[in-house]
Formats: C-alpha cells, structure tokens, sequence
C-alpha cells in the first residue's frame, strides 16, 4: 500500500525519518553496463527518475498483484529511448493476468504507442545478460509465486512461506532481501519480522535487509531490536556486492 497509505493515514510520527516513507517494492540491480528492474509497481515512474535509471534491458516479476505491476506503461518511454521492446521474464500466471488487465497493450487491440514487452516463462536457472537468475518458489498465502536468485544476491517478496525445496536455493547467496509487513499480529499471506528472522537465521544469509513493511514499522526503533546482520531497507539504498 506504500507508506504512509492513501489519505495520509496513520502518518503520525512517520515524517521525522525519511527511511519511514516508503514506496511500493522494487529493486534496480546494475553489472557490466546491463540494467534490470526487479517488479514495477504503481511509483515506478518516480522511482527511476529519483535513481536514474536511464537504461532498462530486462524485467523480472515476482507475482501479478497490481502492486508490483502497475507501472508497465511506464515502460513505454523506454521503448521509445532504446527503439527495441523490453523483455519481461515470470510465471504462466503472471503472464496471463498481465495480459487480461492490460489488454491494451497486445495484439489486435495494442494502442498506437503504448509499451511493449515480450514475455518469457522463467527457467532456472537463466542468463540474462552477466546475471545467471535462479527462479525461487514461494507461496503469498495461497498463490504462488517467485523470488529471484541473482549471482550472489536473493530477491524474496511478499513471501509468507518458503516451500522446503527452495531453501537450497537460497544456499550460497550472501545477500538476503526479504519481505516482513510488521512485528504483529502474524499475517495470513505476508511473514512478519520475528518470521523473517527466524527465516533468515534458518537460511545461514549473512546480510539480510527487510522489506515491504507498513506504516507501523518504524525505521530506527526497528534496526535497534534486531540482529546486527539483519536490518531493515529503505527507499533508494544502494547495496553493493
């Protein structure tokens, strides 16, 4: 929902902490002059021009909730900049949604203009430029969905449950990003922080950053309680690796 939501609500004792306001979730990972976006949600516009991102050579999306989708026609100007459509790499199910809710954007009907994308059914692992991509299974309460291992770093959102044979994938990363709503009460589809804790500690990840809070979680007083490995992240941090 970003934080604070829509109205203003709760944003009492946000504003004192820049690191309190947060978008929706999403991740720019740069190697070698290739650029790649991790989901795009409703800011993405924001986002990019608030980072720079004046490149974008492929996409990865974890799920097809409109949180982490909403900003494809953002990524049209990109279209227009590089001359070439942008390749969009997630699940059979994510494809189908994207394409029954943004109509518009495909055959017969596609708008003079509008964004293009080819999608590619992810399978791990994959190239994509100097990045060699595991898909990671999870579940969001009952629907299912992916997380990304990207070289050395493993991408994990929205997560309540990691199935028993995604741990080993996770194995070899030395960083962690993981979603955690809040310290409670526990969520039916969403890991709260004392959860992801106990995740990451299972996982062996010797640098974790939290993910996709809400407005009750606050920055500082939140790094404070945790482990000096874990802490949570904020919007535009750069993590180098």
């Amino acid at each position: 929902m970003g934080v604070p939501v829509a109205g203003g609500f709760y944003k009492e004792g946000l504003i004192p902490d820049p690191r309190n306001i947060r978008s929706r979730c999403s991740a720019w990972i740069q190697q070698d002059g290739f650029s790649l976006v991790i989901d795009i949600g409703p800011e993405f516009r924001l986002q990019s021009i608030s980072a720079g991102i004046n490149q974008l050579d492929a996409v990865l999306i974890t799920h097809e909730h409109m949180d982490h989708i909403a900003g494809i026609d953002d990524l049209r100007m990109y279209n227009y900049v590089q001359k070439n459509s942008i390749p969009v790499y997630t699940t059979p199910s994510a494809i189908k949604s994207i394409k029954t809710r943004f109509h518009y954007l495909f055959g017969a009907e596609r708008y003079p203009g509008s964004t293009r994308v080819s999608f590619h059914t992810i399978h791990s692992p994959v190239q994509i430029g100097p990045f060699t991509i595991t898909a990671i299974p999870a579940k969001h309460g009952s629907l299912d969905i992916i997380g990304f291992k990207i070289n050395d770093l493993c991408y994990l959102t929205d997560v309540k449950e990691l199935p028993k044979e995604s741990l080993s994938l996770v194995e070899g990363a030395k960083v962690l990003i993981l979603s955690a709503l809040r310290w409670g009460p526990k969520h039916p589809t969403h890991l709260s922080i004392p959860e992801a804790v106990v995740l990451i500690t299972k996982l062996g990840v010797p640098e974790a950053y939290l993910i996709h809070m809400n407005g009750q979680t606050k920055h500082s007083p939140s790094n404070k309680k945790l482990p000096n490995h874990i802490k949570l992240a904020f919007d535009q941090q750069t993590i180098y690796l």
